[in-house]
């Protein structure tokens, strides 16, 4: 099945396009000749690579011309993400297109400070409360992102989707118009049925922990003990003889309280200080904190791809319509392999659904951002 059809067993599935090379222009019409807009068409899709961030507003105004859609929803990234194909290092682009229920969904430029104005402002349904899935893109560069992932999930009750945008150079996104705020996106009602799972890409290594003292983001004491003792416990004895080897392969991870699965928040090491047992993670830490050792590895990744992808299918239980993927920089071709080896095992799963998305400087699901991760969400 091509990039541009739509049906399966009876359900009008998403149009989408994508591809890359050229000026703006040249890779939005080459994208927008693949869309084929299912009948009423009101929403769509748009991921750029930096390189095109400059020209998302001339972008999404030449999207809007060629498939009547004249709502869009998307952000930059340093790779995109298409049905069986990613694109890193090159002008590119993914895009999909929609229907939905008229007044099923808002979109929002940026989250204020006015709760009650802003969800007045999505739709009569958000004010009572019974917002349900809303897809969100954040900036990196705002210090207030992080308070307002877990505040936007509170104040409209729902479930978030959604990334950090990444660039090497210009970032932009866009939600009916260019976004201003640090997050931004669209909130659909529950008429709106979606399936979303979360897969990590690390695997813990050791036991759950305490963080028994500690200062800022350094640990001083886990359990009772110094804290890099634990950790080189944990770790074993071969990588705790020449330490140099955890960057990139060891983190830090923090259970997620009361999740009903082995659910936690991956974070960076970013010191060790072997003269005095120290241990510095890239997150903030409070004594009583949970924390646990992870590894990177690439089976375990696929493994957990396999299982999310597996659950997904089971609980979709039907025809997709279209799907949305969030992946962090850091998979991909780093993790998977290359010939977009991770969207492949998605296509292959999901069969040849239109899926877009992008790879993230940080991912969220639910009300947290997370790392190493990917996120996949189903229209059904």
């Amino acid at each position: 099945m091509g990039a541009g059809e739509n049906m399966d067993e009876g359900i009008e599935r998403f149009g989408f396009g994508h591809g890359a090379g050229g000026d703006w222009r040249a890779v939005t019409l080459a994208c927008a000749e693949q869309i084929k807009p299912p009948a009423g068409a009101n929403l769509g899709f748009v991921y750029i690579t930096d390189a095109l961030a400059p020209d998302l507003g001339n972008i999404t105004a030449l999207l809007t011309e060629t498939t009547g859609v004249d709502q869009w929803v998307g952000t930059t990234g340093i790779g995109v993400c298409a049905t069986g194909r990613e694109y890193f290092d090159e002008p590119a682009m993914a895009a999909m297109v929609g229907n939905f229920p008229e007044g099923s969904f808002g979109l929002f430029q940026q989250f204020g400070n006015d709760r009650a104005d802003f969800l007045a402002g999505i739709g009569p349904w958000a004010t009572k409360g019974d917002g349900y899935f809303a897809l969100v893109h954040g900036d990196p560069r705002r210090e207030e992102l992080m308070e307002q992932v877990p505040e936007l999930a509170a104040a409209a009750e729902c479930f978030l989707v959604g990334g950090l945008a990444s660039s090497q150079g210009t970032y932009a996104s866009v939600a009916g118009s260019m976004a201003e705020g640090a997050l931004s996106g669209v909130m659909f009602s529950d008429q709106v049925p979606v399936a979303t799972g979360l897969s990590q890409g690390c695997s813990p290594i050791g036991p759950v922990h305490e963080v028994s003292q500690c200062e800022n983001n350094i640990a001083i004491q886990i359990d009772g003990r110094p804290a890099l003792e634990v950790f080189k416990e944990d770790i074993g004895e071969v990588l705790a003889r020449d330490l140099q080897r955890v960057g990139g392969y060891i983190f830090a991870a923090f259970p997620v309280a009361g999740s009903d699965r082995a659910d936690y928040m991956v974070r960076n090491l970013v010191g060790i200080d072997e003269a005095q047992n120290l241990l510095a993670i890239g997150a903030p830490l409070e004594e009583g904190d949970r924390i646990m050792f992870c590894r990177r590895d690439r089976q375990s990744a696929q493994d957990d791809l396999d299982r999310m992808l597996d659950d997904l299918t089971r609980r979709a239980a039907g025809p997709i319509k279209g799907a949305v993927y969030f992946t962090c920089l850091g998979r991909g071709a780093n993790m998977f392999g290359a010939q977009s080896a991770e969207l492949q095992a998605i296509q292959a799963k999901l069969g040849d659904v239109p899926l877009v998305g992008f790879a993230c400087n940080g991912e969220i699901s639910h009300n947290r951002v997370y790392s190493y991760t990917g996120v996949l969400s189903l229209f059904l």
